[in-house]
C-alpha cells in the first residue's frame, strides 16, 4: 500500500501559516466568548429597558419594583443575570450585573461601597483560579464594561455621579450614557453633553476612550470610529416594543406628536451604543486584562497578599509600639543622667569634709 500524496493546490512558495488567523477563529468560535457588563444609575432611568433592547432578550422576566417607603433605608444590591446568546454560530456567554438601590436612599455616603467590594471580589476570584492549580477552564466574571447612568433633568453631573466614577474609574472601563434622551432636545442634548464632558475633564475623572482606527483600515471604519468618539456621553433611548411607523415594524415609543425609533440615529445615539460595544468587545477586555486587572494583581503581590485594611492597622499599630518604646528609652536615659548627676554631686561633698578634717 502505497502512502497518501500530499499535493500543494497553492502557488509555489507558499507555506501555509496565512491560514493561521481561519484556526484562531473557528477555535475561538468554538469554544465562545465571555463578557460582563455592569450597569449602575438610579431607579427609573430605564437600565433594564436598554439593556433587553441592546440584545434582543429579556433578562428581568420577575422584576419587582419597591414602593417610595421601602427605598428610604434601602441598601444597595447587585444582581448579576446570565445568558446565552447565539447568532450565526457564534456564541456569548453576557454577564449583566445590575446595581438596584444605587442613589435611592436619603443617605447615599456609602452606596457605592458594594459595587466597589464586587468589582474587587471579581479580580480576586480571577487571581485565586489564575494562581490555582488547575488554570484551564477559568470562568471570566471580571467586569468588563461599566454603563453608567447620568440623569437628563440636572444640568450635568451630579456630586454622587462624580464620587463614584472618582471611586471606579481605575478599575473597569466606564462608558457614560445619557439616558430617556426623548425628553431632550437636539440643542439641549448638545449642551448637556459638552458639560458633562467639561466636568469629566475637571475632576480627571478616567472614563473609557475608544481607539484610534490604525492606518491600514479602511475608510469606512474610520469614519465609524470618529463619529462614535464624538457621540460620547451617548444619549439614548430604549424599548422592547414594536410600533408600526411609515408601513414598516420598529422598536420605539409612541407620543401624541409620532414616533421615536429606538435604531434610528437621527433620533438617538442607540445604534451607535450598541457598535462600539460588539466592534470595541475586545479591546474592553484586553484593557480590563492589561491595564486594572493588572493595577489590582501587582498591588495584590506588592502586599503579599494581604488586605489593605490589615496593612493599614498593622502600621498604625507598629507606629504606636515605637513610640511608646522612644518614650520609655527617653524616660530611662533622663532617669540615669539624674542619678549621674546626684552621685557627683555627693562625692563632691565628701571630698571637701576630708580635706577640712586633715
Amino acid at each position: 500500500q502505497q502512502p497518501t500524496q500530499f499535493i500543494n493546490p497553492e502557488t509555489p512558495g507558499y507555506v501555509g501559516f496565512a491560514n493561521l488567523p481561519n484556526q484562531v477563529h473557528r477555535k475561538s468560535v468554538k469554544k465562545g466568548f465571555e463578557f460582563t457588563l455592569m450597569v449602575v444609575g438610579e431607579s427609573g432611568l430605564g437600565k433594564s429597558t436598554l439593556i433587553n433592547s441592546l440584545f434582543l432578550t429579556d433578562l428581568y422576566p420577575e422584576r419587582i419594583i419597591p414602593g417610595a417607603a421601602e427605598k428610604i433605608e434601602r441598601t444597595v444590591q447587585i444582581e448579576a443575570s446570565t445568558v446565552e446568546i447565539e447568532e450565526r454560530g457564534v456564541k456569548l456567554r453576557l454577564t449583566v450585573v445590575d446595581t438596584p438601590g444605587y442613589g435611592d436612599a436619603i443617605n447615599c455616603r456609602d452606596c457605592f461601597k458594594t459595587i466597589i467590594s464586587y468589582i474587587d471580589e471579581q479580580f480576586e476570584r480571577y487571581l485565586h483560579d489564575e494562581s490555582g492549580l488547575n488554570r484551564r477552564h477559568i470562568i471570566d466574571n471580571r467586569v468588563h464594561c461599566c454603563f453608567y447612568f447620568i440623569s437628563p433633568f440636572g444640568h450635568g453631573l451630579k456630586p454622587l455621579d462624580v464620587a463614584f466614577m472618582k471611586a471606579i474609574h481605575n478599575k473597569v472601563n466606564i462608558v457614560p450614557v445619557i439616558a430617556k434622551a426623548d425628553t431632550l432636545t437636539l440643542k439641549e442634548r448638545e449642551r448637556l453633553k459638552k458639560r458633562i464632558l467639561d466636568e469629566i475633564e475637571e475632576h480627571n475623572i478616567k472614563i473609557y476612550h475608544l481607539p484610534d482606527a490604525e492606518s491600514d483600515e479602511d475608510e469606512d471604519f474610520k469614519e465609524q470610529t470618529r463619529l462614535l468618539k464624538a457621540s460620547i456621553p451617548f444619549s439614548v433611548v430604549g424599548s422592547n416594543q414594536l410600533i408600526e411607523a411609515k408601513g414598516k415594524k420598529v422598536r420605539g415609543r409612541l407620543y401624541p406628536w409620532g414616533v421615536v425609533e429606538v435604531e434610528n440615529p437621527e433620533h438617538n445615539d442607540f445604534l451607535k451604543l450598541r457598535t462600539m460595544l460588539i466592534t470595541h468587545m475586545q479591546d474592553l477586555q484586553e484593557v480590563t486584562q492589561d491595564l486594572h486587572y493588572e493595577n489590582f494583581r501587582s498591588e495584590r503581590l506588592k502586599r503579599g497578599g494581604r488586605k489593605v485594611e490589615n496593612e493599614d492597622m498593622n502600621k498604625d499599630q507598629i507606629l504606636l509600639e515605637k513610640e511608646a518604646e522612644l518614650r520609655r528609652m527617653q524616660e530611662m536615659i533622663a532617669r540615669m543622667q539624674a542619678q549621674m548627676q546626684m552621685q557627683m554631686q555627693g562625692g563632691d561633698g565628701d571630698s571637701g569634709a576630708l580635706g577640712h578634717h586633715v
